[in-house]
């Protein structure tokens, strides 16, 4: 599917959706919820990973709503799946629309095929999303104690790119590599190819 096609797809999906937020109650609800994040473990570290675990958990249960309602099939290789999430996923569920970069294949890269999502890639491979919105982040500032704790706000979103590719078959490593509200220029998420999973059998079949 060509990207003017994911781009369309996306658009629809945003205009179909009925049960939207308020921007601004979201925002603020997300901000709470940190905040009570912080109170509870007093460790930065300790948030950016329960902040993980939770979009992981999410990602999990997102994809398979994504896939009935987009329709976009497989992807035919890890480059088509930057340009689906940054073009249909991320504008179906936030109405955003992040940047996608690729980067260049590694040095003798290992080639992974996973037959259950019908994908060819090289393991190793990324793409950067670049955030020029964050509806997460709309009215937030963060404290002096706050950037000194690195914390990474937003680490929800990582979170749930990794648990909804996981259960396509594809293992990912996805953190923020910089972040506005962190004083940096542009807010990034960086997604690497680890490995492809295969599909578990259930008992009893063959």
């Amino acid at each position: 599917m060509a990207a003017k096609q994911h781009k369309a797809v996306g658009d629809d999906l945003w205009k179909a959706r009925t049960e939207k937020i308020n921007a601004e109650l979201f925002t603020l609800t997300y901000g709470a919820l940190v905040v009570q994040l912080i109170q509870d473990y007093e460790d930065y570290a300790e948030v950016n990973k329960q902040l993980e675990k939770m979009g992981y958990n999410i990602g999990t249960r997102l994809i398979e709503d994504f896939i009935a309602r987009s329709n976009t099939g497989r992807c035919n290789d890890f480059r088509e799946v930057g340009e689906v999430i940054a073009k249909v996923g991320f504008k179906a569920f936030l109405n955003i629309t992040p940047t996608v970069t690729h980067s260049s294949l590694p040095t003798n890269p290992l080639v992974g095929t996973s037959s259950a999502a019908g994908l060819i890639g090289s393991v190793g491979s990324s793409f950067t999303l670049t955030l020029d919105e964050n509806p997460l982040a709309e009215i937030v500032e963060l404290p002096d104690e706050a950037l000194e704790g690195e914390l990474w706000f937003s680490n929800v979103l990582c979170g749930v790119l990794r648990g909804a590719l996981e259960m396509v078959q594809m293992q990912v490593e996805a953190v923020f590599i910089s972040d506005v509200l962190r004083g940096d220029d542009t807010t990034e998420i960086r997604v690497k190819l680890v490995k492809y999973l295969e599909e578990e059998v259930p008992v009893g079949d063959d």
